[in-house]
């Protein structure tokens, strides 16, 4: 019996240890993987919506019939539609569905929408077979046509525009606050500067291949093309779903916000006699889940009246329409404060906006021949896109280092800094653009819409709004997502879209009041059909002056502005809120 056992206990002390190593390896969440996935998605997604948007202002003039003016205004409102749809996917990531779910279902809707484009433009609108080149003409579109026209290109701008902001606040997530390794390296300024690349990249080969093909006509196949990036930006985006770092949705901000102003109102009579007596809810975690608090400031004082506990707050439950934590109200102020900052970059985006339209239209009427071969006007757009490459790689490598050994500052520029260069660098492009014009009018060919002035001389222009691009559009984004609070991460990068959004509504105010003024009785106005004709240089000019008055308030404002302040201790306990 007893030799018979031995075997026995020796057989389970050798299977014991197999037992204690046998664990599952655990998974990666977070970090640059699943972030140079997002850029790869990024990349992706713009190429097809620039593959949409690079030639819009040639396919409104050549194949649905509009006018220079008419196009251009088309262009800008589509444009500013784009970036207006990033609040509401802003708002749907932060409040409900969360980072993920938010940009899932808008690629979605931006597949759907390139889909739709692609088989309208083939059934209904580019007829005869061919037309659109800019020699053979198309018959006129019908309402069917144009109808399924204008819904297909509204979806890919609901699509793109909701998904973009929630992909450049989903991929910095992906950076823990907490963790050193990422905070001392600049994880998350890094990523930005690399996201604005990857766009940037996205719409190269979008203004060179496809702007090519659709110039000479080929508008289906630069369609269909644009949706099967799209639909690879979508599928890749789905294969990092277990390894992406996720953050819950906070909860709708707006009842939030609305509270802060409805308390103070309410206690507008109650004296803020002592910071000790405002309310806030004990431990590290705010009352705002997924949310650090927010340390009390000085500025607005009158809103931390909704945060002063009196007799009646205490004899009842817990009531945010009676009652605000300090981090709710110092909610309310953090965006009241970013306010003047953004709208003084709307002048900038109206610079922006020029781009895809009136440089389009300028280019097309200038000698676009390389011997036998004809540039598109759009793939003068190559040169911003180079350019923007080029200053972020000079930016970070060589700039951010100087600057950071002259001012101490480890990031070389503050973001309100970059954002007042990127300014005055847009200033300048305005600048190049006016005299580039007023040369090309000097150069027209009477009686014809061309001029025998190289394309090439829009380098200067294209080249500027590139270089102000880095300092501007980067800086906003790195600026807003810092200054937001937790719980409205998404809107803080959407301000960077609604500012372009506002640009090219205002962009499309500006031309049709200047046409309005200056086409009255004979003359043919600033920006007529044959644009020799015309003085778009002047319209240029107007720009840099308003430009101009735009960079004093937001020196004024830039100088004013106090950053947000967190209670950094709170990290781990948010970090718990992480699924």
């Amino acid at each position: 019996m007893a030799s018979n056992n031995v075997p026995l206990e020796i057989s389970v002390i050798q299977e014991e240890p197999a037992k204690v190593v046998q664990h599952k390896p655990k998974r990666k969440i977070g970090g640059w993987a699943p972030a140079f996935l997002l850029l790869a998605n990024q990349a992706l997604a713009t190429f097809a919506f620039f593959g949409v948007g690079v030639n819009l202002v040639l396919f409104l003039t050549r194949v649905m019939g509009q006018g220079n003016a008419d196009a251009a205004n088309t262009v800008s409102k589509w444009t500013g539609t784009v970036y207006l749809c990033s609040l509401l996917g802003a708002f749907l990531s932060d409040s409900y569905w969360g980072r993920y779910l938010t940009c899932m279902f808008f690629q979605v809707i931006l597949v759907m929408g390139l889909v739709l484009l692609s088989l309208t433009s083939s059934l209904f609108l580019l007829k005869p077979s061919g037309c659109g080149d800019g020699v053979k003409h198309c018959k006129p579109t019908s309402t069917k046509g144009m109808m399924m026209f204008y819904l297909s290109i509204y979806m890919v701008a609901l699509g793109y525009g909701g998904h973009q902001p929630t992909l450049a606040t989903l991929g910095v997530d992906q950076f823990d606050e907490s963790d050193t390794k990422y905070k001392k390296n600049g994880a998350k300024g890094a990523f930005f500067a690399y996201f604005y690349a990857a766009l940037n990249i996205g719409s190269l080969f979008s203004n060179t291949i496809l702007a090519y093909y659709e110039d000479i006509g080929h508008w289906t196949i630069g369609f269909w093309v644009s949706m099967g990036s799209a639909l690879v930006g979508l599928l890749s985006f789905l294969c990092g779903s277990f390894h992406y770092r996720y953050v819950k949705a906070s909860g709708n901000p707006l009842p939030r916000i609305a509270q802060v102003f409805v308390v103070a109102c309410r206690k507008s009579r109650v004296p803020v006699d002592d910071e000790k007596k405002l309310y806030e809810v004990d431990g590290l975690h705010s009352a705002i889940k997924g949310s650090r608090k927010i340390l009390h400031s000085e500025e607005y004082k009158c809103l931390d009246k909704a945060a002063m506990v009196t007799e009646n707050d205490l004899s009842g439950p817990q009531n945010n329409w009676r009652l605000c934590t300090v981090t709710q109200v110092e909610e309310a102020k953090c965006v009241i404060r970013m306010l003047p900052i953004w709208l003084c970059t709307i002048i900038y985006s109206v610079i922006f906006t020029q781009m895809a339209s009136l440089f389009v239209e300028q280019g097309a009427v200038m000698n676009t021949h390389i011997g036998t071969f004809r540039l598109p006007a759009a793939s003068m757009s190559v040169f911003d896109i180079l350019s923007v490459l080029v200053c972020t790689l000079l930016y970070r490598k060589i700039l951010v280092p100087l600057a950071g050994r002259i001012s101490g500052n480890p990031k070389g520029l503050t973001e309100l800094q970059r954002m007042g260069v990127g300014l005055v660098i847009g200033l300048f492009a305005m600048v190049a653009a006016g005299v580039t014009e007023v040369e090309r009018l000097k150069q027209s060919v009477p009686g014809l819409h061309t001029s025998t002035m190289s394309v090439f001389w829009q380098v200067p222009q294209y080249v500027l709004v590139g270089a102000s691009e880095v300092f501007m559009y980067v800086g906003q984004l790195e600026f807003f997502n810092s200054q937001a609070p937790d719980g409205i991460k998404s809107f803080g990068s959407s301000l960077c879209m609604a500012s372009i959004s506002l640009g090219n509504y205002v962009s499309s105010l500006l031309v049709h009041m200047v046409m309005s003024i200056t086409s009255r009785g004979d003359d043919v106005g600033w920006i007529p059909e044959n644009l020799n004709d015309g003085h778009m240089d002047r319209f240029y000019f107007l720009i840099a002056l308003l430009t101009v008055i735009d960079l004093v308030l937001y020196a004024y404002c830039a100088k004013r502005y106090k950053c947000i302040s967190v209670d950094e201790d709170a990290c781990d306990e948010v970090k718990k809120e992480q699924v």
